[in-house]
């Protein structure tokens, strides 16, 4: 038995295993944990591709491990996390069933278009260098960055997140991202990945310039990062590269 062909599926099981751990921390209304959870997890969905590439030994059973594995981190846990947040949003509207507040299960319009992305990945054969529509693993890494963005004090450069904060704790704002990333999701828009033929500048010069200035924008301005990436992954994606 091949050691190395079962490599990228124990790393898939990792992302997996990251994944109950964020939901259980979420569940919890421990966000900052279940964010780290998440970014860990998106961690592991990287080099599980990128092993399976290196070493060859892309399956079908592969594929299909990792969209169960991505719909449990990238579907459930975000869904739950914008959850939480519109339930302790400061203007989230009561509607009861019960004792319960329905309002916040919009959240789950992200789940479920999570599933229906994984779904169209797994039998759509033009993305194999390219997204034709939001990835899940992003979408959920700027979910998981609003908890961290609200527990930021300060920035590097003095920059107080508090504009953030007010839009991230008003439940319209949340509304208003639950739909727009739900529909992203299973949108037709074509989206670079993070995935590499080669490493040469010429054939990647766009993959490089935005994880370059994403790095810097980490260091500048900590979690405000990710949604200023998120926008500047989908202006990135208009520019002609070659795949």
């Amino acid at each position: 038995m091949e050691i190395k062909k079962h490599i990228p599926n124990f790393l898939t099981f990792l992302n997996l295993l990251c994944g109950c751990f964020a939901l259980v921390f979420a569940f919890d209304n421990n966000l900052i944990l279940s964010s780290y959870f998440v970014g860990i997890a998106a961690i592991f969905d990287f080099l599980d591709g990128a092993m399976a590439r290196l070493l060859n030994v892309k399956s079908v059973i592969g594929k299909e491990l990792d969209s169960l594995a991505d719909i449990v981190s990238f579907g459930v846990v975000p869904g739950v996390i914008l959850f939480q947040l519109i339930k302790y949003s400061h203007n989230c509207p009561l509607v009861s069933i019960g004792t319960n507040n329905i309002i916040p299960f919009i959240a789950f319009l992200i789940t479920i278009f999570s599933a229906m992305r994984l779904a169209k990945f797994n039998i759509d054969d033009r993305q194999s260098y390219n997204f034709i529509g939001l990835p899940t693993p992003a979408n959920a890494l700027l979910i998981a960055s609003f908890p961290l963005i609200i527990a930021q004090k300060s920035t590097l450069i003095g920059i107080t997140p508090e504009f953030f904060i007010q839009l991230l704790t008003n439940s319209y704002f949340l509304f208003g991202v639950t739909i727009i990333l739900s529909y992203l999701l299973v949108s037709e828009i074509s989206l670079f990945a993070l995935k590499f033929k080669s490493f040469e500048c010429k054939e990647n010069y766009v993959r490089y310039l935005f994880l370059l200035i994403f790095l810097i924008l980490i260091i500048l301005i900590g979690f405000l990062a990710f949604p200023i990436s998120f926008i500047l992954y989908i202006a990135f994606s208009m520019i002609p590269q070659k795949t």
